[in-house]
C-alpha cells in the first residue's frame, strides 16, 4: 500500500512541471482513501502587497489539490474532469511558512463531485475553507 501511495504522489508531482503548480511550488505530500494533501510555501511570491498570503494563491492551491484528487480517484482515461465552481472563505492571515491543503471528497456522483478543501498553517490552524464542484465529462472515442 505504501508503495502505491508513493507512486501516486510521484505522478501528481511530476505532471506539475511547467504549470502554475510548479510556479507556486505546490507539492503533493499525502494521499488516502478519499483525500489528497498538498503543501505550498508562503513568501513574497504568493503575498499580497501588504505581506500576507494572497487569497488567489490560496484558491489556486485549493483547486489544484482537488483537481489532482479527481485524477487520482476517477478513471482519467474515461472522463475529463473540469472545475465548475469554487468558493473560498479566508479566515486567518499567514505571512511565512508552509500551508497545507487537504481535499476530501464529500460527494461522488457520476457527473458532479463536491470537494471540501481545508487549508491550514504549520500549527494546524484553519486558514481558508474552500469547496470545489467538479464535473466528469465522458471523453470522445
Amino acid at each position: 500500500m505504501e508503495e502505491y501511495r508513493e507512486k501516486i504522489l510521484k505522478v501528481c508531482n511530476e505532471v506539475c512541471a511547467n504549470t502554475l503548480m510548479e510556479t507556486l511550488e505546490i507539492k503533493f505530500v499525502d494521499v488516502g482513501e478519499n483525500y489528497l494533501t498538498a503543501e505550498m510555501p508562503v513568501g513574497p511570491k504568493v503575498h499580497q502587497p501588504d505581506g500576507i498570503l494572497h487569497g488567489g494563491a490560496s484558491v489556486a492551491l485549493a483547486e489544484s489539490v482537488a483537481s489532482a484528487a479527481c485524477y487520482v480517484f476517477f478513471d482519467a482515461s474515461e472522463v475529463a474532469i473540469r472545475g465548475v465552481e469554487i468558493a473560498a472563505n479566508h479566515l486567518r492571515s499567514v505571512r511565512q511558512g508552509v500551508v497545507s491543503a487537504r481535499a476530501s471528497l464529500l460527494h461522488r456522483g457520476r457527473t458532479l463531485q463536491l470537494w471540501d478543501i481545508a487549508i491550514t498553517d504549520q500549527e494546524n490552524r484553519l486558514i481558508s475553507k474552500c469547496k470545489l464542484t467538479t464535473i466528469a465529462l465522458p471523453k470522445k472515442a
